[in-house]
């Protein structure tokens, strides 16, 4: 065995459903994103983690603390996992951004916004850090966000950025699963656990079809 990652997104919030930007601002899973939590948390469980880390947003923390109730781990927390910072956009929907922003919503770069490069940077910095404190056998859970995880396993794995666009977005409560071998880290599975709803996040939105 080597060391994985579990990069786990939080569950769903009324801010995906009503598809506004969230980025830094601290919104709180809803009824359904708690139920999908303690879904995801019972699957999850059964990969026997070894380590919890979550962002320090209420609603990545909310996701991984049902998680660690389950197995007998405490959360640690790590602000490098947080959402993409989206500026000026925070708290609108899609519709309004294209309608102000045209230009800048079709480059899904925000005013004030984060660049998707320093996000993965530190997403993928954070992850490695956090990866380094395992056991050669050792699983860690990140639970994170949409954007920020999807961007940090992009630059894990090396890709560069023009094939960044392949890796598609994740679910509410879906995870993907890295490991890493002698070449560097490798993506396992991807996605796994989607619900029968669609990707909402604050992603671009080519993400999330």
């Amino acid at each position: 065995m080597s060391r994985r990652i579990v990069c786990l997104r939080h569950g769903q919030t009324l801010w995906n459903v009503e598809q506004r930007f969230q980025g830094h601002s601290d919104i709180p899973l809803d009824e359904t994103g708690m139920a999908q939590a303690e879904r995801a948390a019972s699957l999850l469980a059964a990969l026997r983690p070894t380590m919890i880390v979550s962002s320090d947003l209420q609603r990545a923390n909310d996701t991984a603390q049902a998680l660690g109730r389950l197995v007998g781990l405490d959360v640690a927390i790590d602000k490098d996992f947080r959402e993409r910072g989206g500026g000026e956009w925070e708290g609108l929907t899609r519709e309004e951004i294209a309608a102000r922003w045209p230009e800048e919503y079709a480059a899904w770069e925000a005013p004030g916004g984060e660049p998707v490069t320093e996000v993965a940077t530190r997403v993928a910095n954070a992850m490695r850090r956090w990866a380094a404190r395992l056991d050669d056998d050792g699983l860690l859970v990140v639970a994170s966000h949409g954007a920020a995880l999807r961007l940090g396993i992009c630059e894990l794995l090396g890709l560069p950025e023009q094939l960044w666009p392949a890796i598609g977005g994740l679910g509410n409560c879906s995870w993907s699963v890295l490991q890493e071998g002698r070449r560097g880290w490798r993506l396992l599975e991807h996605n796994a656990g989607t619900l029968p709803e669609p990707v909402r996040s604050d992603d671009k939105p080519e993400a999330e079809v």
